[in-house]
């Protein structure tokens, strides 16, 4: 009885083992990254041909301008947002309304400018309807030039403007952008590995908050992250 109730417990220990071996390789195996997204254009000025007379989605329908991009080529610093507004479909350019002018003073406080420093662009390139979030179909028909941009401008940094941009961008669907602002996140997106990639608050969130002057408003926040921004645009700089 003895010698069976050892060779059961025997087993019962090579059993255990064995299970532990397989989770310890589970938690060692490296998670495969995700395919590389195809490029479905060879340069950005094709990329931009294509959607100057885009007709994927309905948001073609409505718009005056389409709002591709603005700000130099070689930018280090990309910045993503949702979508085009009111004045940016009537002049076709990103951020160009009371928003956008808060966003151009507040990089302007740590000497970064769209002229020099900063490539603008948005998750998508036709004005949404009363200014609504785009949906999901529109931002994935508008997908193909958002991939050509990352490629093509190939930011060391790329900034989120809102929790449409962090949704589009690092497929978070529920996305709390007062936790995650201001922090450098890591993607495995192979289009997104190896760039920095930082979540801010909106512009026109903060203009809603600009009577707020407590020291952990979202003003000062913004402060903050566009102090970090700066420090990792001078560190590339040096490199």
């Amino acid at each position: 009885m003895d010698s069976q109730l050892n060779l059961f417990s025997l087993k019962e220990q090579r059993a255990e083992v064995r299970d532990q071996k397989s989770e310890e390789q589970k938690i060692s195996s490296p998670i495969s990254n995700p395919p590389s997204p195809q490029i479905k254009y060879n340069s950005l000025e094709e990329a931009k041909s294509a959607a100057m007379k885009c007709t994927k989605c309905i948001l073609c329908k409505g718009r005056t301008n389409v709002v591709f991009s603005d700000g130099p080529e070689n930018s280090k610093i990309m910045i993503i947002g949702e979508g085009p507004g009111e004045n940016e479909d009537l002049q076709g350019l990103p951020f160009v309304g009371r928003a956008g002018q808060f966003l151009d003073k507040i990089f302007a406080s740590v000497n970064l400018n769209r002229k020099e420093h900063l490539y603008i662009c948005n998750i998508v390139k036709c004005r949404p309807p009363d200014n609504r979030a785009p949906e999901e179909a529109e931002a994935k028909a508008c997908s193909e030039y958002l991939q050509a941009q990352i490629k093509y401008i190939d930011p060391k940094i790329v900034i989120l403007a809102g929790a449409v941009a962090v949704k589009g961008i690092l497929k978070m669907k529920d996305a709390k952008i007062t936790k995650i602002r201001g922090q450098w996140i890591e993607s495995k997106d192979p289009l997104l590995a190896g760039r920095k990639i930082m979540p801010i608050l909106h512009p026109s969130y903060l203009l809603r908050h600009e009577w707020n002057k407590a020291p952990d408003s979202p003003k000062a926040m913004m402060w903050k992250d566009v102090q970090e921004i700066r420090r990792a645009f001078d560190s590339l700089l040096l490199t």
